[in-house]
């Protein structure tokens, strides 16, 4: 067995660079996911209007961190919703359609 030593990074450790906390921690994102778990230990623990007003708060501070995926989101929305209106109008010809079966049958089972 060959043990390779791994070379040290050319970044020298000193007080200033060393921190405990890394550079690309997003804030807003841990609010937001903080605020979002105390809502739900607020809901969970029999206090709803606290656990919504914190939900709330965590999912406003979420989309506020988040922006160009609701935007993205709200832009695709109107298509989302063309195509249920376009499933729920083919749905009811559908159920139309089975009325009119029924009823066929009932005059034609009648007679």
């Amino acid at each position: 067995m060959v043990v390779v030593p791994l070379a040290k990074s050319a970044k020298t450790s000193n007080a200033d660079t060393d921190s405990k906390w890394p550079e690309s921690i997003s804030w807003l994102a841990v609010t937001a996911a903080g605020a979002l778990a105390a809502g739900g230990a607020l809901l969970l623990a029999g206090k709803p209007r606290a656990g919504l007003v914190a939900a709330a708060s965590g999912t406003t501070l979420a989309m506020l961190d988040q922006q160009e995926a609701v935007r993205a989101w709200w832009n695709a929305l109107p298509n989302y919703l063309a195509e249920v209106q376009g499933l729920l109008g083919r749905v009811q010809t559908a159920l139309e359609d089975v009325s009119a079966q029924r009823e066929r049958l009932r005059q034609v089972l009648g007679k």
